[in-house]
């Protein structure tokens, strides 16, 4: 009998990654392959990689070569690259002196069964196409059993930003149809998952060319699946926010009232150089309408310090922009050049202790303003998804609010995968702790 070969996956960066890892792993899984949880007993170690940040490159580096180092008890080790990082350093990867022996991009996973097997038999494979049509609408991701699970929609942007590698490492934009990503999270349901979050570089983008439904014709379809089903997404470009989703969003109790709008910057002529194509007040005038529409929504951002040309005045904007718009919470950078995109060409001018200020006070506002709206919620009791236990101790169960706040509570007869109440007795600017309330009637159904 032919043993069974078996694949060690890792994944690193974004969410897009840990849902292309569940696609690479499927796809392996079909060809005869099982993963492992142990890269010292697999027959391939692959990296799922992300390419934004230099910092993230390097530790993938740090990685391959303690993978370098298993190939000494191992010596037949397929040692695998892919994703963003696959497709940018390509060359540099697939170096005579290089551990690596196959070096993938995100549009050729379906190659993988073929390249492996080569790479078995001593041959180096590289496959680093980028499609203008491959979305794997057909391939069903493989997932353990769970709560949450991570559906990506559409795959690619078309924005080119000039600060980010997506468009050369991703593509162009196109989208799953409709029918095929509810016929996906309907099967996720019948498991007994409990959340979703749809995934695309640019959601708001989305349109099906099978139905020619947009993206709030598909937030509205997985909705209407499961009423007790939370439906998150990620991530919005703010130009191209519609009205029509905002109105589908406060239409629907099952939709969270949370949405990650990535700002950059509050200075319109660094939103200039980084083509953001809207200004802060376009910006603001758009975070007016998603507040009139739904009330008690939750807006999160991103935010980079330091891009090339940016003064203290351009900054000062920033920090207004955070005060006026209250975000619950923000991911914040320092600017990391990525060669071939155009910010690289601008020069990276901002020096790194002026970078490393810029980004810590805008750590600390945005850290007071979180407190300052957790604060809010003193008192109140809000509604959780039981998540499992606490990081810090196993007494203390984990939860997250509709609108994406973590909540800590004694653990008591709870169990994940739960909707919960729980009583919020004090905050930090990360974290909500609280008593769980006695068990009342089932969630609120859906409207419409």
């Amino acid at each position: 009998m032919i043993p069974v070969r078996k694949v060690y996956l890792e994944t690193y960066g974004c969410q897009m990654n840990v849902a292309d890892s569940e696609v690479v792993l499927s796809i392996l899984n079909n060809a005869g392959y099982e993963r492992t949880d142990r890269a010292a007993e697999a027959d391939v170690a692959l990296v799922n990689t992300c390419a934004v940040r230099e910092n993230a490159e390097q530790r993938i580096y740090g990685r391959l070569g303690e993978f370098r180092h298993l190939r000494k008890s191992n010596p037949g080790l397929v040692i695998g690259v892919l994703g963003c990082m696959a497709e940018r350093l390509r060359k540099d990867l697939l170096q005579s002196e290089s551990s690596v022996d196959l070096v993938i991009g995100p549009d050729e996973y379906r190659r993988l069964p073929e390249l492996v097997e080569h790479a078995l038999q001593g041959e180096k494979g590289i496959a680093v196409r980028l499609s203008r049509v491959e979305n794997y609408d057909d391939i069903v991701p493989l997932r353990t059993d769970g709560i949450s699970a991570w559906v990506s929609v559409m795959r690619g942007c078309d924005k080119f930003c000039t600060f980010c590698v997506v468009p050369y490492t991703r593509g162009r934009e196109r989208s799953r149809t409709v029918r095929n990503v509810v016929k996906e999270i309907t099967a996720l349901v019948e498991r007994g998952f409990k959340e979703v979050t749809l995934l695309g570089q640019n959601v708001n983008s989305y349109r099906d060319g099978e139905s020619q439904g947009d993206f709030a014709d598909l937030l509205e379809a997985v909705a209407r699946i499961d009423s007790r089903l939370r439906v998150r997404f990620t991530t919005s470009h703010p130009q191209d926010m519609s009205d029509k989703l905002i109105a589908t969003i406060a239409r629907h109790d099952n939709i969270c009232n949370y949405i990650h709008l990535p700002v950059q910057s509050g200075s319109d002529r660094i939103l200039r150089l980084m083509n953001r194509t809207y200004t802060s007040s376009h910006y603001l005038n758009l975070v007016g309408r998603i507040r009139a529409a739904i009330p008690d929504v939750s807006l999160s951002t991103d935010i980079i310090a330091g891009f090339p040309t940016e003064t203290d005045e351009d900054h000062r904007m920033t920090l207004d922009l955070l005060r006026e718009v209250s975000y619950d919470g923000a991911f914040t950078f320092k600017y990391s050049p990525r060669e071939n995109t155009k910010a690289w060409q601008m020069g990276d001018d901002i020096p790194e202790d002026v970078k490393v200020a810029r980004l810590n006070e805008i750590i600390d506002l945005q850290r007071e303003i979180s407190l300052q709206r957790n604060r809010v919620l003193v008192g109140q009791t809000v509604e959780i998804l039981v998540e499992g236990p606490s990081k810090r101790s196993e007494k203390d169960f984990t939860g997250r609010t509709e609108t994406n706040k973590t909540v800590v509570f004694p653990r008591d007869d709870a169990a994940a995968g739960q909707y919960r109440k729980v009583t919020i007795d004090r905050v930090n600017s990360a974290t909500l702790f609280g008593s769980l309330a006695p068990v009342t009637a089932r969630r609120k159904a859906a409207n419409g």
